[in-house]
């Protein structure tokens, strides 16, 4: 499994890495399993609560 490396385009960003999943998924997940995610958390369409 390979590692993936970010460039560091911010201080949190530096020294980033994570694993890269492709040999063990799919590039697309399944169409059935997932759903929208609709949440607002109260605001509306300025952000404003």
């Amino acid at each position: 499994m390979a590692i993936r490396k970010y460039k560091p385009t911010t201080p949190g960003r530096r020294g980033a890495s994570v694993s890269d999943f492709a040999e063990i998924t799919r590039s697309t997940p399944e169409k059935s399993l997932i759903r929208p995610l609709h949440s607002t958390g109260g605001r509306n369409a300025h952000g404003r609560i």
